[in-house]
């Protein structure tokens, strides 16, 4: 559906996406599938626009967190490879088979669930085993003194009848971090996870045809863990410091306009809680975007959006609907002036750091109400509102 109210926005350019997505896989190379990632709604950015731009420019693969996700992809034409990283009930192996969603396995007695089902069906489900290494999650246990019963729980999983386990993966969980200690632990993880493949294969007599652990991090720094597939997440979209590094655009500018402007007497106290009080005759916008459009509140106060006139402080604490910036200096800036939240001229990396947190979380919190507008070759070729009207 598409808004007809000019209030907040996000511009998701595809342009940016598709040179992220080739410069990656020039980096990792023609004989290492491409796995993107697109649960959460492609962290906000639109799981089917991404989805279809990645399908036409060659990626193999998809990944979502659950099989309504997945269903997203199939019922609006999404043909490729999809992987559910996340839980799925036994009940809905037969939807799985039917739509050719390949489901991650995570412990035997999910296998066990899974082929039952498929057994009732008369029919084969493709599968994914997870191999817990060390982010303490999800997947079998394989470390120190479990590594024999987690193998054999691997090599009885893919035995177990009308599954056919296409792929093997595990998860680093500090290959993107810093330092000598965060290198051992992701160079333990790739060893366990390695000698947990031989080990199976040799038990098993069978191969996996798609064996994958390197992430965002593995991508940046870890060039020989890249194995049969990569599935990067924050290199894709083109944020954090290794997008910059290995020259990545962000695909995601978040924007609003000034609805109201007032001017307030020095000793004013601005929004909730009287947390800012004006120091002298102040000039206050007024923004149609708050904390149920994604803007954090403990942003609040501290942080600055960009206008065509340079920065301008928020002020005050940041509402449910709306906040507020101090356009004192900006005399051009007015009421319909467009302003930048996050994009081109503000780096979204500045908020998510002055917030203690990660971009995803930024992109992730894009509410449904927050229309996405879709830019390819430097035009608008699509809107996109989530509200059900």
């Amino acid at each position: 559906m598409e808004s007809t109210l000019k209030r907040t926005w996000s511009e998701i350019d595809l342009d940016a996406l598709i040179h992220n997505y080739r410069t990656i896989r020039k980096r990792v190379g023609d004989n290492v599938k491409f796995l993107g990632v697109v649960k959460a709604d492609a962290y906000g950015h639109g799981a089917i626009e991404v989805s279809k731009a990645l399908e036409e420019n060659g990626a193999d693969y998809l990944a979502v967190s659950s099989i309504d996700e997945a269903m997203e992809l199939r019922l609006n034409g999404i043909k490729m490879p999809v992987l559910i990283l996340g839980h799925t009930p036994k009940e809905q192996v037969g939807r799985l088979i039917e739509y050719d969603i390949t489901q991650a396995v995570t412990c035997l007695n999910k296998a066990e669930e899974y082929s039952e089902e498929a057994v009732k069906i008369g029919k084969t489900l493709k599968i994914h085993i997870k191999v817990d290494t060390g982010m303490s999650r999800l997947g079998f246990l394989c470390e120190g003194e479990y590594f024999d019963t987690g193998v054999n729980g691997i090599t009885k999983a893919i035995n177990e009848p009308n599954l056919f386990a296409e792929g093997i993966f595990t998860h680093f969980a500090v290959s993107d971090e810093p330092g000598d200690e965060c290198r051992a632990y992701t160079e333990h993880q790739f060893k366990l996870f390695t000698d947990v493949i031989k080990a199976v294969e040799v038990r098993s007599g069978k191969k996996f045809l798609i064996k994958h652990c390197a992430n965002t991090g593995a991508v940046a720094k870890y060039l020989d863990y890249c194995l049969d597939m990569v599935r990067p997440g924050l290199l894709l979209y083109g944020y954090g410091e290794f997008a910059k590094e290995l020259g990545l655009k962000p695909v995601m500018a978040l924007k609003t306009v000034v609805s109201t402007v007032k001017i307030y007497p020095k000793g004013t106290k601005i929004s909730y809680g009287g947390i800012y009080t004006t120091e002298k005759s102040t000039r206050i916008g007024v923004l149609p975007y708050g904390y149920a459009d994604g803007f954090f509140r403990a942003l609040s106060n501290k942080c600055e959006l960009y206008t065509e006139e340079g920065f301008a402080p928020q002020r005050g604490k940041i509402c449910m609907d709306m906040c507020m910036i101090d356009l004192t200096d900006k005399p051009g800036i007015d009421v319909g002036s467009e302003i930048e939240i996050f994009g081109k001229h503000n780096p979204i990396e500045t908020l998510s750091d002055l917030a203690g947190t990660i971009p995803y979380e930024l992109t992730c919190a894009v509410s449904k109400r927050v229309p996405r507008t879709y830019i390819k070759d430097g035009k608008v070729i699509g809107r996109e509102l989530l509200l059900r009207m």
